[in-house]
Protein backbone atom coordinates (compact mmCIF):
# COMPACT_ATOMS: atom_id res chain seq x y z
CA UNK A 1 0.00 0.00 0.00
CA UNK A 2 1.33 3.44 -0.33
CA UNK A 3 1.34 6.18 1.99
CA UNK A 4 -0.52 9.30 1.40
CA UNK A 5 2.32 11.62 0.75
CA UNK A 6 2.54 14.00 3.98
CA UNK A 7 -0.52 15.44 3.30
CA UNK A 8 -1.79 15.51 6.55
CA UNK A 9 0.96 17.18 9.48
CA UNK A 10 -0.23 16.77 13.25
CA UNK A 11 0.94 18.80 16.33
CA UNK A 12 3.00 16.37 18.12
CA UNK A 13 4.21 17.26 22.06
CA UNK A 14 6.50 15.27 23.85
CA UNK A 15 4.46 15.14 27.04
CA UNK A 16 1.24 13.46 26.98
CA UNK A 17 -1.89 15.11 27.85
CA UNK A 18 -3.25 12.83 30.60
CA UNK A 19 -0.22 13.86 32.23
CA UNK A 20 -0.61 17.70 31.86
CA UNK A 21 -4.57 16.93 33.14
CA UNK A 22 -3.30 15.30 35.90
CA UNK A 23 -1.05 18.33 37.14
CA UNK A 24 -3.85 21.14 35.92
CA UNK A 25 -5.78 19.43 38.94
CA UNK A 26 -3.43 20.01 42.13
CA UNK A 27 -4.44 21.83 44.61
CA UNK A 28 -0.84 23.71 44.70
CA UNK A 29 -0.67 26.61 42.16
CA UNK A 30 2.58 26.43 41.34
CA UNK A 31 1.55 22.67 39.41
CA UNK A 32 -2.03 23.43 38.48
CA UNK A 33 -0.94 26.75 36.49
CA UNK A 34 1.79 26.12 34.25
CA UNK A 35 -0.01 22.95 33.71
CA UNK A 36 -3.26 24.58 32.76
CA UNK A 37 -1.50 27.58 30.68
CA UNK A 38 0.56 24.36 29.05
CA UNK A 39 -3.13 22.73 27.76
CA UNK A 40 -3.75 26.25 26.47
CA UNK A 41 -0.77 26.82 24.41
CA UNK A 42 -1.01 23.47 22.62
CA UNK A 43 -4.56 23.67 22.51
CA UNK A 44 -4.44 26.78 20.50
CA UNK A 45 -1.44 25.63 18.36
CA UNK A 46 -3.16 22.14 17.76
CA UNK A 47 -5.77 24.17 16.15
CA UNK A 48 -3.66 26.31 13.96
CA UNK A 49 -2.19 23.19 13.10
CA UNK A 50 -5.32 22.26 11.64
CA UNK A 51 -5.67 25.71 9.95
CA UNK A 52 -2.03 25.15 8.53
CA UNK A 53 -3.05 21.60 6.67
CA UNK A 54 -5.96 23.60 5.20
CA UNK A 55 -4.34 26.28 3.49
CA UNK A 56 -0.67 24.79 3.37
CA UNK A 57 2.73 25.16 4.88
CA UNK A 58 4.62 27.25 3.56
CA UNK A 59 7.78 25.68 1.87
CA UNK A 60 11.13 25.72 3.24
CA UNK A 61 14.31 24.70 1.05
CA UNK A 62 17.75 24.42 1.85
CA UNK A 63 19.92 28.04 0.93
CA UNK A 64 21.45 27.62 -2.39
CA UNK A 65 25.00 25.82 -2.33
CA UNK A 66 24.36 24.27 1.12
CA UNK A 67 25.86 21.46 1.35
CA UNK A 68 23.28 17.95 1.40
CA UNK A 69 25.62 16.02 4.10
CA UNK A 70 25.39 18.99 6.46
CA UNK A 71 22.60 20.68 8.61
CA UNK A 72 21.45 23.91 8.23
CA UNK A 73 20.03 24.84 11.87
CA UNK A 74 18.49 28.34 13.16
CA UNK A 75 17.90 28.72 16.81
CA UNK A 76 15.21 31.17 17.55
CA UNK A 77 14.44 32.82 20.94
CA UNK A 78 10.70 33.82 21.63
CA UNK A 79 11.71 35.51 24.93
CA UNK A 80 8.80 33.75 27.01
CA UNK A 81 6.01 35.12 24.07
CA UNK A 82 4.11 32.41 22.34
CA UNK A 83 5.21 34.49 18.87
CA UNK A 84 7.11 32.12 16.36
CA UNK A 85 9.61 31.93 15.43
CA UNK A 86 11.22 34.48 17.87
CA UNK A 87 14.21 36.40 17.62
CA UNK A 88 17.08 34.39 15.42
CA UNK A 89 20.06 33.73 17.90
CA UNK A 90 22.09 31.43 15.83
CA UNK A 91 23.07 30.23 12.75
CA UNK A 92 24.45 27.18 11.07
CA UNK A 93 27.73 27.23 11.85
CA UNK A 94 28.05 30.26 14.97
CA UNK A 95 30.11 29.88 18.01
CA UNK A 96 28.46 28.71 21.18
CA UNK A 97 26.76 31.35 23.07
CA UNK A 98 26.02 31.73 26.93
CA UNK A 99 22.43 30.63 26.85
CA UNK A 100 22.84 26.96 27.41
CA UNK A 101 18.93 26.25 26.04
CA UNK A 102 20.35 27.61 22.83
CA UNK A 103 23.25 25.63 23.10
CA UNK A 104 21.34 22.36 23.50
CA UNK A 105 18.95 23.05 20.64
CA UNK A 106 21.36 23.75 18.24
CA UNK A 107 23.19 20.37 19.19
CA UNK A 108 20.70 18.38 19.52
CA UNK A 109 19.40 19.13 16.19
CA UNK A 110 23.00 18.76 14.49
CA UNK A 111 22.86 15.08 16.85
CA UNK A 112 19.29 14.41 15.06
CA UNK A 113 20.70 14.94 11.61
CA UNK A 114 23.70 12.82 11.93
CA UNK A 115 22.12 9.98 12.91
CA UNK A 116 19.65 9.93 10.07
CA UNK A 117 22.57 10.65 7.44
CA UNK A 118 24.90 8.48 8.77
CA UNK A 119 23.10 5.31 9.81
CA UNK A 120 20.37 5.38 6.91
CA UNK A 121 21.89 8.23 3.91
CA UNK A 122 18.48 10.16 4.88
CA UNK A 123 19.76 14.18 4.36
CA UNK A 124 17.37 16.07 6.77
CA UNK A 125 14.14 15.14 7.88
CA UNK A 126 12.31 15.49 4.65
CA UNK A 127 15.26 13.73 2.81
CA UNK A 128 15.98 16.29 0.77
CA UNK A 129 18.18 19.00 3.37
CA UNK A 130 15.32 20.40 5.19
CA UNK A 131 16.25 23.58 7.29
CA UNK A 132 16.33 22.58 11.00
CA UNK A 133 14.69 25.39 13.00
CA UNK A 134 14.27 25.60 16.83
CA UNK A 135 12.59 28.32 19.18
CA UNK A 136 13.66 28.46 22.45
CA UNK A 137 12.29 30.00 25.91
CA UNK A 138 8.56 29.35 24.69
CA UNK A 139 5.75 30.76 26.67
CA UNK A 140 5.69 30.88 30.39
CA UNK A 141 6.82 28.13 32.30
CA UNK A 142 5.28 26.45 29.38
CA UNK A 143 5.48 22.39 30.12
CA UNK A 144 5.68 20.73 26.77
CA UNK A 145 7.62 20.68 23.45
CA UNK A 146 6.49 19.97 19.81
CA UNK A 147 7.04 19.82 16.49
CA UNK A 148 4.01 21.85 14.45
CA UNK A 149 5.31 20.68 10.88
CA UNK A 150 7.65 23.20 10.31
CA UNK A 151 10.03 23.38 13.57
CA UNK A 152 10.50 22.36 16.84
CA UNK A 153 9.52 24.37 19.97
CA UNK A 154 11.01 24.20 23.49
CA UNK A 155 9.62 25.10 26.86
CA UNK A 156 11.58 25.77 29.93
CA UNK A 157 9.71 24.38 32.14
CA UNK A 158 7.64 25.08 35.21
CA UNK A 159 10.75 23.65 37.37
CA UNK A 160 8.76 22.42 40.05
CA UNK A 161 7.72 19.44 37.51
CA UNK A 162 9.60 19.98 34.11
CA UNK A 163 12.91 21.12 33.64
CA UNK A 164 14.25 22.89 30.34
CA UNK A 165 12.79 20.56 27.22
CA UNK A 166 16.26 21.03 25.83
CA UNK A 167 17.93 19.10 28.48
CA UNK A 168 17.18 15.56 27.19
CA UNK A 169 18.69 14.97 23.40
CA UNK A 170 16.11 12.22 22.87
CA UNK A 171 13.20 14.61 23.25
CA UNK A 172 14.61 16.95 20.58
CA UNK A 173 15.06 13.60 18.50
CA UNK A 174 11.61 12.30 19.23
CA UNK A 175 10.32 15.49 18.32
CA UNK A 176 11.65 16.05 14.48
CA UNK A 177 11.28 12.00 13.74
CA UNK A 178 7.60 13.10 13.93
CA UNK A 179 8.99 15.22 10.96
CA UNK A 180 10.73 12.42 9.19
CA UNK A 181 7.15 10.63 9.52
CA UNK A 182 5.22 13.45 8.57
CA UNK A 183 7.33 12.81 5.20
CA UNK A 184 7.23 8.93 4.66
CA UNK A 185 4.58 7.03 6.00
CA UNK A 186 2.39 9.73 7.59
CA UNK A 187 0.82 7.21 10.50
CA UNK A 188 -2.95 8.45 11.59
CA UNK A 189 -2.31 10.34 14.58
CA UNK A 190 -5.22 7.67 16.26
CA UNK A 191 -5.38 4.63 17.66
CA UNK A 192 -2.57 1.93 17.05
CA UNK A 193 -1.17 4.02 13.93
CA UNK A 194 -1.39 6.64 16.10
CA UNK A 195 0.58 5.00 18.56
CA UNK A 196 3.04 3.65 16.36
CA UNK A 197 3.62 7.44 15.21
CA UNK A 198 4.51 7.92 19.20
CA UNK A 199 6.50 4.50 19.14
CA UNK A 200 8.63 5.13 15.95
CA UNK A 201 9.26 8.63 17.49
CA UNK A 202 10.65 7.21 20.62
CA UNK A 203 12.95 4.06 18.43
CA UNK A 204 14.61 6.96 16.94
CA UNK A 205 14.82 9.46 19.65
CA UNK A 206 16.93 6.69 21.92
CA UNK A 207 18.54 5.97 18.88
CA UNK A 208 19.52 9.38 18.80
CA UNK A 209 20.95 9.50 21.96
CA UNK A 210 22.42 6.26 22.45
CA UNK A 211 24.12 7.31 18.88
CA UNK A 212 25.40 10.95 20.74
CA UNK A 213 26.55 8.94 23.83
CA UNK A 214 28.54 5.97 21.86
CA UNK A 215 26.05 3.38 23.41
CA UNK A 216 25.43 -0.03 22.33
CA UNK A 217 21.96 -1.64 23.09
CA UNK A 218 23.13 -3.17 26.65
CA UNK A 219 24.82 0.14 27.51
CA UNK A 220 21.48 1.77 27.35
CA UNK A 221 18.98 2.75 29.50
CA UNK A 222 15.96 2.92 27.03
CA UNK A 223 14.16 5.91 28.88
CA UNK A 224 12.38 8.87 27.08
CA UNK A 225 12.95 12.08 28.46
CA UNK A 226 15.60 10.84 31.23
CA UNK A 227 16.77 13.98 33.23
CA UNK A 228 13.54 16.45 31.95
CA UNK A 229 11.71 15.37 35.71
CA UNK A 230 12.67 17.65 38.25
CA UNK A 231 14.50 16.29 41.57
CA UNK A 232 11.53 16.00 43.69
CA UNK A 233 9.67 13.84 41.53
CA UNK A 234 8.72 10.35 41.98
CA UNK A 235 10.38 9.01 38.36
CA UNK A 236 13.20 8.75 35.85
CA UNK A 237 11.56 9.51 32.84
CA UNK A 238 8.57 10.36 31.04
CA UNK A 239 8.48 6.65 29.09
CA UNK A 240 11.01 3.58 29.16
CA UNK A 241 10.80 1.24 26.15
CA UNK A 242 12.61 -1.46 28.70
CA UNK A 243 9.76 -1.86 31.19
CA UNK A 244 6.69 0.52 29.83
CA UNK A 245 4.61 1.24 33.04
CA UNK A 246 7.94 1.93 35.27
CA UNK A 247 8.64 5.60 34.26
CA UNK A 248 7.11 7.40 36.90
CA UNK A 249 5.18 6.81 39.85
CA UNK A 250 4.41 10.53 41.79
CA UNK A 251 1.72 11.86 43.91
CA UNK A 252 1.31 14.30 41.03
CA UNK A 253 1.94 12.66 38.03
CA UNK A 254 0.02 9.45 39.31
CA UNK A 255 1.69 6.05 37.88
CA UNK A 256 3.22 6.10 34.68
CA UNK A 257 0.06 3.84 32.59
CA UNK A 258 1.90 2.25 29.75
CA UNK A 259 1.77 -1.21 28.66
CA UNK A 260 4.11 -3.84 27.89
CA UNK A 261 2.03 -5.98 26.13
CA UNK A 262 -1.55 -6.52 24.01
CA UNK A 263 -3.01 -7.99 27.38
CA UNK A 264 -3.12 -4.61 29.12
CA UNK A 265 -3.68 -2.52 25.61
CA UNK A 266 -5.60 0.43 27.13
CA UNK A 267 -9.10 1.49 25.39
CA UNK A 268 -9.73 5.53 26.11
CA UNK A 269 -10.95 8.28 23.67
CA UNK A 270 -8.21 10.43 25.40
CA UNK A 271 -5.48 11.17 24.05
CA UNK A 272 -6.63 10.36 20.48
CA UNK A 273 -7.63 6.76 21.28
CA UNK A 274 -4.10 6.43 23.94
CA UNK A 275 -1.51 7.13 21.63
CA UNK A 276 1.36 8.18 24.20
CA UNK A 277 0.06 5.23 26.09
CA UNK A 278 -0.35 2.30 24.03
CA UNK A 279 3.06 3.31 22.24
CA UNK A 280 5.01 1.03 24.94
CA UNK A 281 3.66 -1.88 23.22
CA UNK A 282 5.54 -1.60 19.80
CA UNK A 283 8.68 0.58 21.98
CA UNK A 284 9.04 -2.76 24.35
CA UNK A 285 9.03 -4.84 20.96
CA UNK A 286 11.96 -2.59 19.27
CA UNK A 287 13.35 -2.90 22.41
CA UNK A 288 13.58 -6.91 22.64
CA UNK A 289 14.84 -6.86 18.84
CA UNK A 290 17.97 -4.39 19.94
CA UNK A 291 18.76 -6.25 22.75
CA UNK A 292 18.45 -9.56 21.04
CA UNK A 293 20.34 -8.46 18.70
CA UNK A 294 23.43 -6.41 20.28
CA UNK A 295 25.97 -4.25 18.85
CA UNK A 296 24.34 -0.71 18.25
CA UNK A 297 20.93 -0.84 17.91
CA UNK A 298 20.99 1.86 15.26
CA UNK A 299 22.68 -0.38 13.04
CA UNK A 300 19.96 -3.80 12.47
CA UNK A 301 17.13 -3.21 14.57
CA UNK A 302 16.85 0.48 13.75
CA UNK A 303 17.36 -0.03 9.79
CA UNK A 304 14.47 -2.62 9.95
CA UNK A 305 12.12 0.17 11.73
CA UNK A 306 13.72 2.50 9.05
CA UNK A 307 13.20 0.10 6.12
CA UNK A 308 9.53 -0.41 7.32
CA UNK A 309 8.98 3.51 7.98
CA UNK A 310 10.04 4.34 4.51
CA UNK A 311 9.51 1.55 2.11
CA UNK A 312 5.86 2.73 0.57
CA UNK A 313 4.02 -0.42 2.26
CA UNK A 314 3.34 1.38 5.45
CA UNK A 315 -0.28 2.35 5.33
CA UNK A 316 -1.29 5.42 6.87
CA UNK A 317 -3.85 3.42 9.29
CA UNK A 318 -2.14 0.44 9.77
CA UNK A 319 -2.59 -1.28 13.05
CA UNK A 320 0.29 -3.01 15.52
CA UNK A 321 0.14 -6.35 13.32
CA UNK A 322 0.36 -4.97 9.98
CA UNK A 323 3.49 -3.04 11.03
CA UNK A 324 5.19 -6.24 12.65
CA UNK A 325 4.40 -8.07 9.80
CA UNK A 326 6.61 -5.60 8.11
CA UNK A 327 9.31 -5.58 10.23
CA UNK A 328 9.53 -9.48 9.85
CA UNK A 329 9.55 -9.01 6.14
CA UNK A 330 12.05 -6.10 5.96
CA UNK A 331 14.38 -8.28 8.35
CA UNK A 332 14.16 -11.09 5.79
CA UNK A 333 14.36 -8.59 3.00
CA UNK A 334 17.35 -7.07 4.09
CA UNK A 335 18.97 -9.95 5.83
CA UNK A 336 17.49 -13.54 4.95
CA UNK A 337 16.42 -16.26 7.03
CA UNK A 338 18.46 -15.45 10.25
CA UNK A 339 18.83 -14.00 13.74
CA UNK A 340 17.78 -10.83 12.42
CA UNK A 341 14.43 -12.33 11.18
CA UNK A 342 13.74 -14.47 14.35
CA UNK A 343 14.73 -11.23 17.10
CA UNK A 344 11.90 -9.71 15.19
CA UNK A 345 9.17 -12.51 15.34
CA UNK A 346 10.07 -13.49 19.08
CA UNK A 347 9.82 -9.91 20.45
CA UNK A 348 6.52 -9.35 18.33
CA UNK A 349 5.29 -12.97 19.90
CA UNK A 350 6.07 -11.69 23.52
CA UNK A 351 3.66 -8.25 23.51
CA UNK A 352 1.35 -10.53 21.85
CA UNK A 353 1.01 -9.15 18.26
CA UNK A 354 0.74 -11.61 15.71
CA UNK A 355 3.73 -11.24 12.97
CA UNK A 356 3.14 -13.99 10.33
Amino acid sequence: MTTNGGSEPVFCTIVPPHLLDKLAQAEDPALSGPARRSLEHDAYQRTKRRLTTVIGAPSVAAPAGAAADQPHRTIFDAQHSQDLPGRKVRSEGSDPGKDATVNRAYAGLGATFELYLKAYGRHSIDGNGLPLNATVHFGENYDNAFWNGEQMVFGDGDGQVFLDFTIPVDVIGHELTHGVTQHTANLDYFGQSGALNESVSDVFGSLIKQYTLGQTADQADWLIGAGLLAPHVHGTALRSMKAPGTAYDDPNLGKDPQPATMDHYVHTSQDNGGVHINSGIPNHAFYLVATALGGNAWDKAGQIWYDVLTGGELASDADFAAFARLTAAAAKSRYGEGEEVKAVLGAWSQVKVPAS
